[in-house]
C-alpha cells in the first residue's frame, strides 16, 4: 500500500531541520554505477524522521540528473519522495494543469498528485536555481531544511 500524506505532513517534513555532518562534501560525491554516477545519504531530522538524499546523474549527459529528497517513515521499507530536482533532459507534463515543458524543473510532493494516483513527487516547475548537477544539490539542501554546523553558527549555506 502506498504511503500518502497531506500538504500538511509535507510542509512539516521540508521544515524539519536536518544537520549534515561536517563531512558531508565528500559524503555525497557520486560514484559509478551501471552507466550512471550515484550516491546515497542518510540523515536524521531533528524530530527523528529519516531522510535520504539520493544523487544520480549520466555520465553520458551531464544535464540528465535527478537529485532527490526522500522520507522514509518509521516501519517502512517504501520511500517517499518529497522533492526532485531534475536536468534539462526530458520533456515534463503536469497532468493536472496540463503543462509541458522541457527544462531545469524542481518536483515537488502534493497531495493533489497523491488523489489521483500519480506519483507524489509528480508535479514540477521550471526554475532557474541551477544549471548543473552541483547547483541542483545546493537548491535542495536550501529547500530541504538541511544545516551545517557551520550554517548553525548564522553562516550562509555554500555551494558544493
Amino acid at each position: 500500500m502506498a504511503i500518502q500524506f497531506s500538504e500538511q505532513d509535507i510542509a512539516r517534513l521540508l521544515k524539519e531541520e536536518k544537520i549534515l555532518p561536517e563531512d558531508y562534501k565528500l559524503l555525497i560525491q557520486v560514484r559509478p554505477k551501471r552507466g550512471h554516477n550515484e550516491r546515497e545519504l542518510v540523515i536524521k531530522g531533528k524530530n527523528g524522521s529519516e531522510f535520504k538524499i539520493i544523487l544520480r546523474q549520466s555520465m553520458i549527459n551531464p544535464l540528465d540528473f535527478s537529485v532527490i529528497l526522500a522520507h522514509q517513515p518509521q516501519n517502512s521499507n517504501q520511500l517517499f519522495r518529497l522533492l526532485r530536482c531534475n536536468g534539462k533532459s526530458h520533456e515534463h507534463t503536469n497532468t493536472l494543469e496540463q503543462t509541458k515543458f522541457y527544462n531545469f524543473h524542481i518536483h515537488r510532493a502534493t497531495e493533489r498528485y497523491q488523489e489521483i494516483g500519480a506519483r507524489e513527487d509528480w508535479y514540477a516547475e521550471v526554475t532557474d536555481r541551477f544549471a548543473n548537477f552541483q547547483q541542483a544539490v545546493t537548491c535542495l539542501l536550501q529547500d530541504g531544511g538541511f544545516k551545517t554546523p557551520k550554517n548553525l553558527q548564522g553562516q550562509l549555506f555554500e555551494e558544493i
